[in-house]
């Protein structure tokens, strides 16, 4: 009984794998059927997918067909229309041609005409001519030439009559409008009204201090004089010295120097070669901040540095007590008012109108008024030409050659002229125009004589019987060699000789 229980369980294991075999059997079956059934379903889908992009591209064939047959359709219509424009228009032309040839033999043949009536014309102009000259009694190139003159005069009166009534009203307008264009700039234009004077005295805090100004054996004073150019007048003002010397610049090194000194107390020569020289470089920098200064406030740029600093030399100068720089600067302003109102170039108005008193600021030993010396340094530092004209003509010492030159005369003439800019006595003022006009008027054949420009022309009317034109020539040259040599004046005086011829007719 003992291989039963051997036997049974090795029966058992076998029975058990043979059923899990036969499951596992069953299992492969389940899954091939499976996979046969899902590979049938993706045949079918794909086929029916098939189907259906194979319909969609039929269609789209379809649909591209019509649509290029649309268009064939739509450009045969297009070329079948200018075909039949093109017969048109051949047919037109051929009509033309014909026209054409049609109205060529009817001019040929009223050219024939015309030709033969010419002739015909031709022989009665002969005709009727040699019997008004008969009539006349005169020959066709007399009577040519009476009407001729007679049209010739007439046409001369009425242009002149035109003339004059378009310069009336060119005149009249232009006045007009001129006053108003300055009436504009010098209402928008706003500067101080009050005038500057260089003081040239220097106040003591006593009067022991003039003897240490003075120095032992005046070693002090003479130092001083030396080192800046100048001369010290010390006289017996109480409290006060007086400084002395055409330089308006080395003036002023002079006066601070001395004022320090005085502050100071220390004064002697190696103290005062101290003091002379720190003010100098004071004032030179002071000339390159104020030359620099006025370009930034006018917006002017790429100035030659030898312009800045005759520009900011002009700080230290005056005229009639008329600060040149603050002048320069007023009428740089006016000018580019002036010009923005008449059409000009601004900035070269407003250039030219700043320089135009730079000759002020230049040192020399000639005799070149300060517009020929601002002229020549503006044309070394390479200002444009009509700044160099501009600043020439702006004292007539040139013939102005732009309206930027003509906008610099008016401009500096407003800032001169205007309330408080000069001070001038008015005696003297009334007394030098009295001058000038009385020796204009000493000559024979003067009638009138007229001081204007501040005294720097002088317009006189002579006799028109009395004074030929090569006499105004000559009378003029005398004028100016007598006011040369009796008058002192600063600048240039014009002399202008009017003669004038009128003709009066009245029309009754």
């Amino acid at each position: 009984m003992d291989w039963l229980y051997i036997i049974l369980p090795l029966a058992g294991l076998f029975l058990g794998l043979f059923i899990r075999w036969l499951y596992a059997r069953f299992w492969l079956s389940s899954i091939e059927q499976k996979a046969e059934r899902l590979n049938q379903d993706a045949i079918k889908e794909a086929e029916a997918k098939k189907r259906e992009l194979l319909l969609q591209a039929h269609n789209e064939i379809n649909d591209e067909r019509r649509k290029h047959e649309g268009e064939l359709r739509e450009r045969r219509g297009e070329l079948q229309r200018l075909e039949r424009r093109l017969l048109q228009r051949e047919d037109n032309l051929e009509n033309k041609a014909a026209a054409l040839e049609d109205s060529k033999q009817r001019l040929v043949e009223r050219e024939e005409d015309l030709s033969k009536k010419e002739a015909q014309l031709s022989l009665e102009e002969s005709r009727w001519k040699t019997e008004l000259e008969r009539v006349a009694g005169l020959s066709a190139e007399e009577a040519k030439s009476l009407i001729m003159q007679s049209m010739e005069a007439e046409a001369r009166h009425d242009a002149q009559h035109i003339i004059n009534r378009i310069e009336m009203e060119a005149e009249n307008s232009g006045e007009k409008k001129a006053r108003e264009i300055l009436v504009a700039t010098i209402q928008r234009i706003a500067t101080d009204v009050c005038s500057e004077a260089t003081v040239t005295s220097v106040s003591l805090p006593n009067d022991e201090m003039k003897g240490r100004i003075i120095g032992r054996e005046g070693r002090n004073i003479r130092t001083l004089e030396t080192l800046t150019g100048v001369d010290i007048i010390i006289d017996d003002t109480p409290e006060a010295v007086v400084v002395s010397c055409f330089d308006p610049i080395r003036k002023e090194i002079a006066k601070v120097s001395l004022s320090r000194l005085i502050s100071d107390g220390r004064i002697h020569p190696a103290r005062i070669e101290e003091v002379v020289q720190k003010v100098s470089r004071e004032i030179r920098q002071i000339i390159q901040d104020e030359g620099e200064k006025v370009l930034f406030d006018l917006g002017i740029n790429n100035m030659h540095p030898d312009g800045i600093k005759a520009l900011g030399r002009l700080h230290f100068r005056t005229s009639y007590g008329q600060n040149v720089l603050n002048h320069s600067k007023e009428v740089a302003l006016l000018a580019a008012l002036l010009a923005a109102e008449t059409g000009a170039d601004k900035e070269t108005a407003k250039r030219a109108a700043l320089l135009h008193d730079i000759g002020k600021g230049i040192e020399t030993d000639g005799d070149e008024n300060h517009a020929e010396l601002g002229a020549e340094l503006a044309r070394k530092i390479g200002e444009d030409g009509r700044v160099v004209n501009a600043i020439m003509a702006h004292h007539n010492d040139a013939e102005p050659e732009s309206i930027e030159a003509v906008i610099v005369q008016v401009a500096d003439a407003i800032s001169a002229a205007r309330p408080g800019a000069r001070r001038e006595t008015l005696d003297n003022y009334i007394k030098r125009l009295e001058n000038l006009e009385g020796i204009a008027e000493s000559f024979g054949g003067v009638e009138k004589a007229y001081a204007i420009q501040a005294g720097r022309e002088l317009r006189i009317m002579v006799n028109n019987a009395a004074v030929t034109d090569q006499d105004a020539k000559t009378l003029a040259k005398d004028i100016a060699k007598k006011i040369e040599a009796e008058l002192r004046y600063p600048g240039r005086i014009k002399v202008t000789i009017i003669r004038e011829t009128r003709v009066v007719e009245y029309a009754r």
